[in-house]
């Protein structure tokens, strides 16, 4: 069939052009593509010597010689140089094939065909090039004919695909991938010959030839076009990115378990409790992690038992059961809660392998994978259950600073993609941070259960008694799961029946608060006891409470460059423990000093909130208390303030936990405090109730203290005050007053040891005392005797000796009296001492050794 050749055919790419000599050696005959090759068009060559015209002159008497040959009937063939006509003409190479031939004269003429060789050279490339991007490309390709069939492949698909590249012709898509995944391929191929749009990154799905493993490629496809622009086919560039997606299979279940375990740090170990702490695993690792999971924790843990380190009872034969008893604390389920978890210990189901229900205390059998947990510390693979419902689980012990507290299991389902290493490791990791957040649990309540028994042993028990005071007191602790709480209140004695109140607040919570707190009581105590003023109190604590800060009262440095090689603290470690230290013995406290004859109190203050006083018939106001300083801050005195109370007026002593909050100012709180002091009289049990029910104290935030007193002076008829001269017959009327006194309260029983240490009394104060002085009997629940006197001397008790004739009066004055003791007041000196009241059984006589003892 005849047709035009077309455009971009093999002729147009290898330049041949045509032109016949005569027998003349001119030419003869031009071709239109030898114009375009050597360009001159035909007019112009024709008549022409060939040699002269392209030829260069050094070359000229080799190519007239050549041409005779030829013209004489001999073939040649080789590469000759030529240029262009003209000056200015190209040099190029020609390869020249010329065939001797005749005329229709029969002369013999010669009919030339010419090659540009450079455009050989450039095929010669090209094809160069397309066979080492083919044949030598690293990657699968593929050439799919116009019918989809496989027209040429390289060595690289033939590898993955077996046999040699030839043996690939013909084939069709189906012949390499299952069904599916060749209809999707056959579609694609479809899409690309006809529109032209490329495909890049097509995943494919399948296996290599004679393995049941499982591959995926990636594949690019492109239309292929002839060099007249006629498709011819799709070519394929085809990737196995097995690797990679394993890789990226492997960084999304990475970046989950990530996800997890972030998760599992903000979920798990919340609350202090063992058994939420449980659930909050379960909550993480259901359902992301697994489908059934349940908590089993030693119920010697549950039960606050205390164990070594790793001792919390292993599993053993002789315990008869196997496992130490363990109780089921928690379990969940995403698929069914109905739905069974793993038999115990794999196999056939029997009595031991029922799951236990919640709460059901229980043993693992001896040989069974989670005793053999419990006893190694290592997890365990548990193997599915006959019913065929759980396809594996793994027994994870939980341990805590080398102390396994119990164990938990982690099941999937059929379905599900069985536990593999990192899943092992991850159940490991998430068993472990709930591990330690039970055993913080178990020391938190440990730590919470003695600071608890500390506190309490440390606030006065029930409501406490005083000389004309009606006390009630409530102390409510700021997280009713602690109970622990900085706040303290105390109510403390002194002489002459007067009584000292107390409320204070250490900084800070839970044991070390409670600890901070009782050193400050016992030191309140313990000075409240020396019968200081309340300012010199509050002074004194100051010092006690920068002492309990400072680092230097705790600790002790042990030799400098000695032998032991004790050394210094770095500087940062040093003010961290000053920091920490001084923050827990920062205390307010406010001390009050009540004398019932008189109903003055005087009060001293701490950095506390001032006291709050309700008398009759008025409204409730806030006593103004200079605060000064917090104990522990130190460098600033402490200023009195003393009041006179009027009878039935009600104290109220408090913490700042109840009138201050997040959502309530303080101001705000004192000043609904002072409307709700205002409100009826009732009784006081009924008015402490009553104030920390009215007022918004947003109970959980702080802690609370609250005292409160109702001023009840001691009545006239109760006190006998007489003030005596100095002068010896005052001894004598000492006597006789305190015998006309005590009779008048018929305590006759104690006029005998009155008057003999009242003489006693009287006597040191005219013998080493100055100025007048005075005598006061107190009646209440106890007799109390005071001296008074201006002399700033104390007295003090010493053992006389034999040939002394004085020296045993405050001997006898410790020995006849409930107490005795002395004080300094602002103008001299008070000696004073105590008897109990008669209960109607006959007074206990001196025994021979007490009375020998002054001798």
């Amino acid at each position: 069939m005849w047709q035009n050749s077309p455009p971009g055919s093999i002729y147009d790419y290898i330049r041949v052009a045509s032109f016949s000599i005569g027998a003349d050696g001119l030419i003869e005959q031009w071709s239109g593509r030898a114009a375009g090759l050597f360009g001159m068009a035909a007019d112009e060559a024709i008549g022409r010597d060939p040699v002269e015209a392209f030829m260069p002159a050094e070359l000229r008497s080799e190519g007239y010689r050549r041409v005779g040959e030829i013209l004489d009937g001999k073939e040649w063939t080789g590469l000759v140089p030529f240029r262009m006509p003209g000056e200015g003409g190209a040099h190029g190479l020609a390869e020249v094939y010329v065939m001797p031939s005749l005329t229709g004269r029969g002369e013999k003429a010669a009919l030339c065909i010419v090659v540009d060789v450079r455009a050989l050279r450039r095929i010669e490339t090209d094809l160069a090039a397309s066979q080492a991007i083919f044949g030598q490309s690293p990657f699968g390709f593929v050439l799919f004919g116009t019918d989809f069939t496989v027209v040429r492949a390289n060595q690289r698909f033939a590898t993955v695909f077996g046999g040699a590249a030839e043996d690939h012709r013909g084939r069709t898509v189906a012949d390499y991938l299952p069904r599916p995944e060749a209809d999707r391929l056959s579609a694609t191929l479809e899409r690309v010959l006809e529109t032209g749009e490329s495909v890049t990154d097509l995943q494919l799905v399948g296996a290599a030839p004679g393995t049941g493993e499982r591959r995926h490629w990636s594949m690019n496809l492109y239309r292929v076009h002839s060099g007249a622009g006629r498709p011819v086919g799709v070519a394929g560039l085809a990737t196995d990115v097995t690797r990679r997606h394993i890789a990226a299979r492997e960084a999304a279940s990475a970046r989950r378990n990530l996800a997890l375990l972030n998760e599992a740090s903000a979920r798990i170990g919340n609350s202090l409790d063992l058994e939420t702490t449980a659930r909050e695993l379960l909550d993480v690792a259901v359902p992301g992690f697994c489908d059934l999971a349940a908590v089993d924790l030693y119920q010697g843990l549950l039960t606050g038992e205390e164990a070594a380190p790793g001792s919390w009872a292993p599993p053993h034969r002789e315990t008869g059961g196997g496992s130490a008893e363990l109780r089921r604390v928690a379990h969940a389920s995403a698929v069914s809660d109905a739905l069974p978890t793993a038999v115990a210990g794999g196999g056939t189901p029997g009595p031991d392998d029922v799951p236990p229900a919640l709460g059901a205390v229980h043993r693992f059998p001896f040989g069974s994978p989670r005793a053999a947990a419990l006893r190694s510390g290592r997890a365990e693979d548990v193997p599915g259950d006959e019913m065929g419902f759980v396809q594996s689980t793994l027994a994870v012990p939980m341990v805590a600073h080398d102390t396994v507290v119990g164990l938990v299991q982690f099941s999937r389902t059929k379905g599900s993609e069985p536990f593999g290493e990192r899943d092992r490791a991850l159940a490991t990791e998430l068993a472990a941070r709930a591990a330690v957040c039970i055993d913080n649990a178990r020391l938190y309540r440990r730590e919470h259960e003695r600071a608890l028994i500390l506190q309490r042993s440390l606030l006065p028990p029930g409501d406490p008694e005083a000389a004309g005071l009606d006390i009630a007191c409530r102390y409510l602790p700021g997280n009713t799961a602690t109970e622990v709480g900085g706040d303290w209140f105390d109510v403390i004695e002194l002489p002459g029946h007067r009584t000292a109140l107390v409320v204070g607040d250490v900084m800070g919570r839970g044991l070390r608060a409670a600890v901070a707190m009782g050193e400050l009581r016992t030191a309140v105590r313990t000075l409240a006891l020396l019968d200081l003023e309340p300012a010199e109190v509050l002074s004194a604590l100051d010092e006690v409470a920068r002492g309990l800060g400072s680092p230097s009262g705790g600790e002790r440095s042990e030799g400098l460059g000695g032998s032991g090689g004790a050394q210094w603290p770095s500087r940062a470690a040093q003010k961290s423990r000053e920091a920490d230290l001084s923050e827990v013995y920062l205390a307010t406290c406010v001390y009050a000093v009540y004398d019932p004859v008189t109903r003055r109190c005087t009060f001293a203050n701490a950095g506390h909130l001032p006291p709050a006083v309700v008398e009759p018939g008025m409204p409730g106001r806030l006593i103004d208390v200079p605060p000064g300083m917090p104990l522990g801050v130190g460098g600033e005195p402490f200023e009195e303030v003393e009041v006179e109370l009027a009878e039935n007026a009600l104290l109220t002593l408090y913490t700042d936990g109840l009138v201050e909050s997040r959502d309530q100012t303080l101001d705000e709180g004192l000043e609904a405090l002072r409307s709700v002091l205002t409100g009826p009289q009732m009784e006081l049990e009924e008015a402490c109730d009553f104030v920390l029910s009215t007022l918004n104290t947003r109970h959980g935030e702080d802690d609370i203290a609250l005292l409160m007193a109702r001023i009840q002076g001691l009545p006239a008829e109760a006190v006998g005050d007489w003030t005596l001269p100095r002068e010896p017959r005052s001894v004598g009327r000492a006597r006789e007053l305190a015998r006309g006194q005590l009779l008048s309260w018929d305590l006759d029983g104690l006029v005998d040891t009155t008057e003999l240490l009242v003489s006693e009394l009287v006597t040191n104060a005219l013998r080493y005392g100055e100025g007048e002085i005075r005598l006061r009997l107190l009646r209440d629940r106890t007799l109390v005797c005071e001296v008074w006197d201006a002399g700033l001397v104390q007295p003090r008790r010493r053992r006389a000796r034999d040939t002394d004739e004085g020296g045993r009066g405050l001997q006898l004055v410790g020995l006849l009296s409930a107490a005795w003791g002395s004080r300094r007041t602002p103008r001299g000196k008070t000696v004073w001492f105590e008897l109990a009241l008669p209960d109607g059984a006959p007074a206990a006589e001196l025994s021979v050794e007490q009375l020998l003892s002054m001798y």
